[in-house]
């Protein structure tokens, strides 16, 4: 089973939310619970695991074409047959370019040219790396090359790196509504979504659920940093039927333990507490 661990914005503790359920997820089945961390722009999951091992690391490619100039006759039919604007060509300039930035490997060139002057040729989009943790059946990361607008071609290379073998794999989305989100949580069985209770923690809440909703997703909500701002955004949930899993409260040195990255370290009682009871709630979910 897979379950997505989103946010409508930065800053909610998304992060903080999906290493925690890892740790104690991996306590209650056996270690047999994998952790994804899809933010591939800027992951960060690992910050939490200074003692892991890297078992395995590859540099993810995809194919794009490249510009015989001496068979190119600058027709510009491969740049009527892309559709991301990732060629250019000026005829009376006899300039030809692609734009590997923008290149989303479809191929669609390639069939356009007929005289044989596109080379498909490797692009690297980034790397995926395996980490073997001292809990849990492990960490991929996947990092993005800084540069590259690919990230959901490497975030679907990513996720074939789910374990099928294990209980659960937890996918650690990035944050907003954009198309990486929806490439995250497009295989999860449930999305849990991560707010606080603030007037944009309650925006971005909305915009969540109303994309959840349009693709058919079930899911529910975590409140992070429970005690701060007001009740509007547990009106919102009860007046929608949007099921509530846990509040987890405001902790000032739980925030001092995450900025040192020492979050499994002396975890407060009413924290711990909190993350008991959110899989209590999840264990009909999962089971």
């Amino acid at each position: 089973m897979q379950i997505a661990i989103a946010s409508g914005k930065g800053g909610t503790g998304k992060t903080t939310v999906s290493v925690n359920l890892y740790y104690f997820l991996s306590e209650k089945y056996n270690n047999r619970v994998q952790l994804i961390d899809c933010d591939v722009e800027e992951p960060n999951d690992m910050l939490f695991f200074p003692q892991a091992k890297k078992e395995a690391e590859k540099e993810v490619f995809i194919i794009v074409p490249e510009i015989d100039k001496e068979r190119c006759i600058y027709c510009k039919k491969c740049v009527e047959w892309c559709e991301f604007n990732a060629i250019s060509i000026v005829q009376r300039l006899k300039f030809a370019e692609v734009n590997y930035e923008l290149c989303h490997s479809c191929g669609a060139c390639f069939e356009a040219c007929s005289f044989e002057a596109l080379t498909p040729v490797q692009n690297s989009l980034g790397s995926i790396s395996d980490y073997r943790t001292t809990f849990g059946a492990g960490i991929v990361e996947g990092r993005l090359k800084i540069g590259s607008a690919m990230q959901t071609t490497l975030i679907k290379s990513v996720k074939k790196l789910a374990d099928s073998n294990q209980h659960l794999t937890l996918l650690d989305a990035p944050p907003g509504t954009s198309c990486p989100v929806v490439e995250t949580v497009a295989t999860a069985n449930y999305v849990i979504l991560v707010t606080e209770p603030t007037p944009f923690g309650l925006h971005d809440l909305k915009i969540t659920v109303e994309l959840l909703n349009k693709i058919h997703k079930p899911f529910g909500v975590i409140v992070n940093k429970a005690g701060l701002g007001n009740n509007t955004i547990y009106q919102f949930l009860e007046e929608n039927n949007i099921m509530l899993l846990g509040k987890i409260p405001f902790s000032k040195v739980y925030a001092e333990n995450y900025s040192r990255g020492e979050l499994f370290e002396n975890i407060p009682v009413d924290v711990e507490k909190a993350y008991h009871s959110i899989l209590g709630n999840l264990a009909t979910i999962i089971n």
